[in-house]
């Protein structure tokens, strides 16, 4: 009895078939195919009980004209029974295009990862320079709030600056107002400790020399504090007159 087989078509075996299911399935002489008992895979064509499979029926000869010579008609034969060599073909397809195949597939699958990678730098850029540009715009707002922190502390100690010096000319005013009427009390004071003083210096009758010499020192030191304190009103009020020039509102 014939053998069963199990066939591969490249991606997975399928049997076990008799000859009968083979048949129908109408493998090919490099179809890979294996029974047991055999060590490894083989292509059908090797096979001596699945040579039936291959037999070659000619067609019908129509419309021939030219005489071929018996030569010819055994080369013509010979052409058309040749099948490729397992050898020419792998998993059933012809070694030049399965090797243009996977060059494709190779250079395809090198192009996808490639762009991939591209892609994917690509977007780690664009995610880079957007924070990046993110940090840059927190760091200027950052600068900017300082900025005009900065500015409001100088334009409030501006603000505080000048009310204490306005502060500080109003009470100079107010002082110089009270020196001027101080000095011109003492000057008042002073013109009469020196009227008096000559009075007691011409007056000589119903006095005694002592109470006459007590009168002119009395008069002399009331004269002589009154000019002391005419001195330093006047430097105070010089004081005052610098410093209000120096306050510039």
């Amino acid at each position: 009895s014939m053998n069963s087989y199990y066939i591969h078509n490249g991606t997975e075996s399928t049997g076990p078939f008799d000859f009968d299911e083979l048949k129908a399935k109408m493998i090919a002489k490099t179809t890979p195919v294996w029974c047991a008992g055999m060590e490894d895979w083989k292509y059908a064509g090797e096979i001596t009980e699945l040579q039936p499979l291959f037999v070659i029926v000619p067609p019908l000869i129509n419309n021939f004209v030219t005489p071929t010579t018996q030569t010819e008609i055994g080369s013509l034969e010979e052409t058309e029974t040749t099948e490729p060599t397992a050898n020419s073909k792998i998993l059933g397809i012809n070694k030049t295009f399965f090797y243009v195949l996977i060059a494709l597939v190779t250079l395809f699958i090198a192009s996808s990862v490639f762009t991939y990678f591209e892609n994917k730098r690509s977007a780690e850029l664009e995610q880079k320079n957007t924070r990046t540009e993110k940090e840059n715009l927190q760091f200027q707002l950052q600068e900017k709030t300082i900025k005009e922190q900065k500015n409001q502390i100088i334009e409030q100690e501006k603000i505080a600056f000048e009310k204490v010096l306005k502060e500080r000319k109003a009470t100079l005013n107010s002082r110089l107002v009270e020196v001027q009427e101080k000095l011109f009390k003492s000057v008042s004071a002073l013109e009469q400790a020196k009227n008096k003083l000559n009075k007691a210096q011409d007056f000589q009758f119903l006095r005694c020399a002592t109470q006459r010499e007590q009168e002119i020192n009395s008069s002399q030191k009331e004269i002589d504090s009154l000019d002391n304190e005419v001195v330093e009103l006047k430097k105070e009020m010089d004081h005052i007159s610098l410093e209000l020039e120096k306050i510039k509102i």
